[in-house]
């Protein structure tokens, strides 16, 4: 009778199998080495960027915050400006304010969203009236700002509310009135 030859086990003080020799160890660990490197780089970039973010919210907010005192001084400057003669120190102190405030506004990067005669933008100017076309204004443009809108950090802070030139729509009784009557053939007895 043949003897079966038992199939061989391995133990704890064997070797461990071979790795192909398609890549040794030491190229193995490199290249984890490598990605372990670039994936904590890119996190510590994306942490970054998340904290920037978070301080440019916080900014904006603030500044959201502080535009309703500087338009508050805004309309008081023009007020004080129509009733003060020229020659009155009290003008000259206000200019000196508006002249700090801007420079503030400009240093914080506030920029305003509208001027009269720039072309209306939906996305950034809400239109709360419109005025009939003229050579000034042409169709689509801004005719007056009723509520100044600002931009911050490449957003928008405030929409702003202005008043837009349009051509005047036909209403339904003008129309009526335009298109040509039709009478009723009267009848004679």
């Amino acid at each position: 009778m043949s003897e079966e030859v038992p199939a061989p086990t391995s133990s704890p003080s064997d070797p461990a199998p071979p790795l192909p020799e398609t890549a040794a160890p030491e190229e193995d660990w490199a290249n984890r080495y490598k990605y372990l490197l670039a994936e904590f780089d890119n996190y510590r970039k994306r942490g970054e960027r998340e904290r920037e973010s978070v301080r440019r919210i916080a900014e904006g907010r603030v500044l959201k915050a502080i535009l309703p005192l500087y338009e508050s001084f805004v309309n008081a400057r023009v007020a004080a400006e129509k009733l003060l003669p020229s020659t009155d120190p009290m003008r000259k102190g206000l200019r000196l304010l508006a002249a700090e405030w801007n420079a503030f506004l400009d240093a914080q990067g506030i920029d305003l969203v509208v001027r009269p005669g720039m072309m209306f933008r939906p996305e950034e100017q809400e239109a709360v009236g419109d005025a009939p076309v003229s050579p000034d204004h042409p169709e689509g443009t801004v005719v007056e700002v009723v509520q100044q809108g600002y931009r911050f950090a490449g957003g928008l802070l405030r929409p702003a509310k202005v008043i837009v030139a349009r051509s005047p729509r036909p209403t339904e009784a003008s129309a009526a009135a335009a298109a040509p009557s039709e009478s009723a053939p009267s009848s004679s007895d």
